[in-house]
């Protein structure tokens, strides 16, 4: 066993406190011997405090087991054997046990006196609540902190009485209980103190009531709270001091989340924060006179890094429930994973905190007292220095101004007022009349695009809405609309983009956030001008979702790996963090399926996904939405009789030849394998919840529009069939035109969600479908015939061609395709891989099948085709067509190799 007397002890030289506990009580050197051997547990503390009580009584057993506590973990600090996590752990966790004593002496005391507290309608006992704010609230005290609380109870009523007092109000009863349980805690004698009891940030402050109530509190929430509350409320934490805490803390944890998040993201918080801190900031200047050298309030300290963080959450944690956390550091973890900040930030900020809240503790080792300022005095100064681990106190200054300037450059990135840095153009058309612009505009800097902006401009000013904003609103506005003209005029159509950016700010409107994000981020303005000018699709898109706006803060990487199993990660811990609240739970599923498309739209418009990388990553979407869907609507059904069904969703069409298109529609069937006598009801259950998920509108949007009619026996069949009976079905005798036209769709079909074993037993079936011998003459009767029939019912009129219906057009190429497939499985199995039909042409010229060349030819027609047909859509034209004479050279490719497979004789 290690000599602990041997090492020497740091906390006599670095600690002027610590040298005057020792010397007035020589025996709690052995404090800091054990504190060598480990860390406090909960356990040691309880024990301990118990102990101490015992012999010196609740008020010095409390400020004795603060001495101790603080003398050993200075020692381990300073020795390099507790890390920052441990430090405010250990005061936290002191701070709630010594809050759990005092209460608990003080309530047996005054229930002796005057009973027990009841609620006047429920009869029920009453406690008092005590919510810990600040660095209590988020588990992060420091070593000579303060604790911010506030005193809750849950209802008004009568105590019971007792032989020694009348009956009292719950009220006075609480009022008291809370003036014992500070006094305990923060009066100061001859051993101290325990915690400096700071109780400003309850309803109303010093001038509010001791105490409140649950439904004053509420009012108070509703009617008079300002905006800077919510802000200290995101890390309220009610300390678990009884047994009826966790009750309690429910219906609390629902009054705080309604007032502290919004349930969109509220991006006008920033200004509300901005103003917030400038009151702080001169608050300090004023009455401290030492605010540079204050590293939590001044410049890049401990207040700037928490101000990041909980604007993020503000903004945000209103949809994203994991955004939540009351601490600083696991917070910036959370906003690293999520992409909302940039890994080297995350990095720096927490680096930044680690060293602040090191150098903090530092300080304040020095007396016990609660200061943040660097100290004057030279000698304290060389002190800091070498606990710091630095070679002197200039080389301190030096580490502090880099880590001080680095969250300060982050802070200005987010805080400072982008209202200011706004350069007003003498030729804007925004504030100039039409006479005004001809006589300035000279030489003839606006163009005749941006002229024809005038009528429109002038009937947004002359509106009623616009008339009758606020004045601070309408000058935001009017900042917003130079910045918009400013970047309007760099597109190619001014006027189609300008109309398309007016219908946006219509529909953000009635929400004032999201003008905020455009103002506080002119980068997402920008970025959102550049879309809609280059698509009237993403302009609708964004338009009918402008949360999606928020999109526009981040960069991501999807074809990184691991990027749709995160997607799926991050979306299941959402959906769990709704608590089984339906609402949220769709609305969060809508939310997320959109941010993805809208993702994917980005980085198809910035060109840096080919049309095929589109439809792949809108297919893992699609695949990923409905696999999380089944997954949260199964718990929901009543006369589920397994913990996961045996059930699977099997798609067709595009989605299963993962060619899904931004508006495309699914084509599901659904499949169960359970001998429960129940099965076929609970599994047609369940497939209607999942369809009424996917299918419905809710004020989030919609996720998609599925088809079903693929299924057996089509909009007659049953909704879900038995694994048994779609193999029979599948093998059943039939007429050759119900044969084919099943199996072609078969070609394109592949298991999408739920159990796994069901979608192995279908994709058996489907080789042994596609893998059956075909008579070639019958085949190709079936299939032209097939392909006539669609022909004529998408035949129009016109002499433009239609890329996707007209001869030598996609569904031509699609046809062969799959002609082959059912023709050629049988002696070559590799066509009925799922790569696409631009992949299976080159399986099949692999096989000798077709000529390479062709096959490479048509298989560049196809992918033209398809690049035609997405540029269309995004312009919003549904059915893409062209003129007559371009794409002759692609279609006369398909239309060869048409005649060749289908129309020849020799054709084998």
């Amino acid at each position: 066993m290690a000599d602990h007397s041997l090492r020497q002890m740091l906390a006599p030289i670095y600690s002027r406190y610590a040298q005057r506990v020792l010397q007035a009580q020589p025996e709690l050197q052995a404090v800091l011997t054990r504190a060598i051997e480990g860390a406090w547990t909960a356990h040691a503390l309880s024990s301990r405090c118990h102990r101490l009580c015992v012999q010196s009584g609740l008020v010095g057993g409390l400020r004795q087991l603060r001495m101790q506590v603080l003398l050993s973990l200075m020692e381990r600090d300073l020795q390099g054997l507790a890390d920052l996590n441990e430090v405010m752990r250990t005061m936290s966790l002191l701070a709630e046990l010594t809050l759990r004593y005092a209460l608990q002496v003080n309530m047996e005391q005054l229930c002796a006196r005057y009973g027990t507290p009841r609620g006047a309608h429920s009869g029920v006992a009453q406690v008092l609540s005590v919510v810990g704010m600040g660095k209590l609230g988020g588990c992060e005290l420091n070593v000579s902190s303060d604790i911010d609380l506030i005193y809750l109870y849950e209802e008004d009523g009568m105590t019971d009485g007792s032989l020694l007092s009348e009956p009292i109000a719950n009220h006075v009863f609480f009022e008291q209980l809370a003036r014992q349980l500070t006094h305990a805690l923060a009066e100061v004698n001859e051993d101290g103190f325990v915690f400096r009891v700071d109780l400003r940030l309850r309803p109303n402050g010093d001038a509010g009531f001791l105490v409140c109530n649950f439904a004053m509190l509420e009012e108070y929430f509703r009617v008079q709270a300002r905006e800077w509350e919510r802000y200290a409320w995101t890390k309220a934490r009610l300390l678990p001091l009884c047994a009826q805490a966790a009750k309690v803390g429910v219906r609390l944890e629902e009054m705080v989340r309604q007032f502290v998040y919004r349930p969109y993201l509220d991006f006008g918080v920033i200004a509300a924060l901005r103003t917030l801190h400038k009151k702080i900031c001169a608050h300090g200047a004023l009455q401290r006179g030492r605010y540079v050298t204050d590293i939590k309030r001044g410049p890049g300290g401990i207040r700037a890094i928490e101000f990041i963080v909980q604007t993020f959450q503000l903004i945000r944690a209103g949809q994203d429930y994991n955004l939540r956390s009351r601490s600083t550091l696991a917070m910036l973890e959370k906003l690293a994973q999520t992409g909302l900040m940039g890994r080297s930030q995350a990095k720096d900020l927490s680096r930044a905190y680690l060293f602040l809240r090191r150098l903090e503790h530092r300080l304040q080792y020095m007396d016990d007292a609660q200061t943040h300022c660097l100290p004057n005095d030279v000698n304290d100064q060389a002190q800091l220095a070498q606990a710091m681990d630095c070679a002197d106190y200039p080389a301190l200054l030096l580490r502090l101004a880099a880590v001080r300037h680095a969250v300060s450059q982050q802070f200005d990135v987010m805080f400072s007022d982008k209202c200011l840095a706004v350069d007003v153009d003498s030729l804007s058309l925004w504030d100039h009349t039409p006479t005004q612009v001809v006589m300035t505009d000279q030489s003839n800097q606006i163009s005749q695009a941006m002229h024809a902006l005038i009528p429109l401009l002038r009937r947004v000013q002359t509106s009623t809405r616009y008339l009758g904003l606020k004045h601070t609103y309408r000058q935001q506005f009017d900042v917003l609309m130079r910045r918009v003209l400013v970047h309007v005029q760099e597109q190619d159509a001014p006027y189609t983009t300008m109309v398309r950016v007016l219908a946006l700010f219509e529909a953000i409107n009635a929400r004032r956030s999201y003008f905020s994000l455009l103002l506080e981020y002119p980068q997402v303005l920008v970025r959102a001008i550049q879309i809609l000018a280059a698509s009237g699709w993403a302009a609708t898109y964004l338009t009918q979702n402008p949360q999606l706006l928020d999109t526009l803060l981040q960069e991501v990487d999807l074809e990184a790996v691991d990027y749709w199993q995160q997607f799926s990660i991050t979306l299941r811990e959402r959906l769990f963090a709704a608590g089984g609240d339906v609402e949220l739970q769709v609305d969060a599923l809508r939310h997320a399926q959109h941010a993805q498309t809208f993702r994917i739209l980005l980085q198809d418009l910035q060109g840096k996904l080919s049309v095929e990388r589109v439809a792949d990553h809108l297919s893992a979407l699609a695949d990923r939405v409905i696999d999380l869907t089944l997954e949260t609507v199964w718990p929901l059904l009543a006369g589920q009789h397994l913990v996961t069904p045996r059930f699977a969703v099997i798609a067709y069409g595009r989605l299963g030849g993962k060619e899904l298109g931004y508006a495309s529609d699914l084509d599901l069937i659904f499949l169960y394998d359970d001998p429960d006598e129940n099965a076929p009801q609970i599994y047609t259950a369940l497939a209607r919840k999942l369809i009424t998920w996917l299918t419905s509108h809710t004020g989030a949007g919609l996720l998609y529009d599925i088809d079903t009619r693929l299924r057996p026996n089509g909009a007659e069949g049953l909704l879900v069939t038995d694994l048994a009976a779609f193999r029979r079905y599948q093998f059943r005798e039939t007429d050759n035109s119900a044969w084919v036209w099943e199996h072609q769709a078969l070609t394109r079909a592949r298991f999408c969600a739920g159990d796994s074993t069901i979608g192995q037993a279908f994709e058996a079936i489907r080789e042994q479908v596609l893998r059956q011998p075909r008579e070639v003459l019958v085949l190709r009767k079936e299939i032209v015939a097939m392909r006539e029939r669609v022909r004529k019912t998408y035949a129009h009129a016109s002499d433009a061609f239609d890329v996707k219906h007209g001869r030598g057009g996609m569904v031509d190429v699609e046809f062969v395709v799959q002609y082959l497939v059912l023709l050629y499985s049988k002696d070559y199995p590799q066509l009925m891989g799922n790569v696409g039909n631009i992949g299976l042409l080159r399986l099949a010229a692999q096989a000798k099948l077709i000529d390479p060349v062709l096959a490479e030819n048509v298989a560049l027609a196809y992918r033209t085709f398809r690049a035609w047909q997405h540029r269309q859509r995004l312009d919003g034209i549904k059915q893409a067509c062209i003129a007559d004479t371009e794409g002759v050279v692609e279609r006369h490719a398909v239309q060869f190799l048409w005649k060749k497979i289908l129309m020849e004789s020799s054709a084998v």
